[in-house]
C-alpha cells in the first residue's frame, strides 16, 4: 500500500502505518493469520526516500518491505535510486513494479542497478526469451534465453505475476496465452498474485481456477507456485519454513487425496 496516498485528510505517514497495522491486528484476531505490510512509494512522485525511511522505521512492527509502483514509462526505477540504496544499507527488502507496461529496460534497472529482491509483474521478461519449438528431455519448452532472462532465472528472482490484471492492462490477451504458463514451464521463480483484488474483481481462488480451467494447470503447478511464494516472502526464514512444511504441503496433500 502507498502511505502517501492516505494523508489527504490530515494523517501523518506514521499514523497511516499505525492505523493499517492496527487493522491487521483486529482483522486477524482469533485466527491463525499473520498479516504484514509493504510500504509503496509512487514512482511519479518524489517521496520515495521518505517512504523507504518510513518502512524501515516500522520494520519491527509489521512492515516487511519497500516498493515503488505507478506508471513505468518515463519514471524508471533509477529515478529513486537513493531510496533503494538506503534500503540496501539497512538490510531491508525491496520489490519493484517493473516489466508490465514498459519492458526489459525497466526490469534491467530494477535488478541490476536498484538490486530488487523481487519483480512486481516482470511479465515482459518474455521479450528476452525465444521459443525454439518442441520440448527438451525434461518436458520443458525448448527456448533460448537472453542475458537478462537467464540472469533473472539463474538468480531465482521471483516474478509476481498477476494474470487477470495483465489482461486488463493489455500485457496478455487471454489467460490461456498468458506468459505465466511458459515461464512456469521454463522454471522461472513464478508466483501467482491478484495485483489489485478490487480493480480486477478477483481473488487467489479465482486466479488459480482460471489457470486450471483455461491454461491447463494442475494441482502440482498450484502447489509449486504457492511454495515459490513462501520461499520469496519477506518474512523470517523459520516462519517461511514452518508455513511451507506445516500448512502448504499438508494442505495440498489433503487436496490431492480428496
Amino acid at each position: 500500500m502507498a502511505p502517501e496516498l492516505c494523508t489527504t485528510q490530515g494523517l501523518t505517514l506514521d499514523e497511516v502505518i499505525q492505523a493499517i497495522l492496527d487493522g491487521f491486528g483486529r482483522g486477524s484476531a482469533g485466527t491463525d493469520l499473520t498479516i504484514y505490510a509493504i510500504a509503496t512509494a509512487m514512482r511519479t512522485a518524489a517521496r520515495s526516500l521518505e517512504i523507504a525511511e518510513l518502512a524501515v522505521r516500522w520494520r519491527d512492527a509489521g512492515v516487511v518491505g519497500f516498493d515503488i509502483a505507478g506508471a513505468e514509462a518515463g519514471y524508471p526505477p533509477t529515478r529513486h535510486l537513493d531510496a533503494f540504496q538506503y534500503v540496501m544499507r539497512e538490510n531491508f527488502h525491496t520489490t519493484i513494479h517493473a516489466g508490465e507496461a514498459f519492458g526489459l529496460p525497466s526490469i534491467w534497472e530494477a535488478v541490476q542497478v536498484c538490486g530488487t529482491d523481487r519483480l512486481g509483474h516482470g511479465v515482459r521478461i518474455v521479450d528476452d526469451v525465444e521459443l525454439l519449438g518442441g520440448r527438451d528431455p525434461y518436458g520443458r519448452p525448448r527456448a533460448r534465453l537472453g542475458r537478462l532472462a537467464a540472469w533473472v532465472r539463474d538468480r531465482r528472482i521471483p516474478l509476481e505475476l498477476a494474470p487477470s490484471s495483465n489482461l486488463q492492462t493489455g500485457a496478455a490477451a487471454t489467460i490461456a496465452e498468458h506468459p505465466v504458463t511458459m515461464l512456469k514451464d521454463l522454471r522461472f521463480r513464478v508466483t501467482v498474485n491478484t495485483d489489485n483484488r478490487l480493480m480486477s474483481a478477483t481473488s487467489m481462488t479465482r486466479e488459480f481456477s482460471l489457470l486450471t480451467e483455461q491454461a491447463g494447470w494442475t494441482l502440482a503447478d498450484l502447489r509449486w507456485t504457492t511454495i515459490n511464494a513462501l520461499k520469496s516472502a519477506f518474512i523470517p526464514f523459520d516462519e517461511r519454513l514452518a508455513l511451507i512444511d506445516g500448512v502448504v504441503k499438508p494442505g495440498y496433500a489433503a487436496a490431492g487425496a480428496g
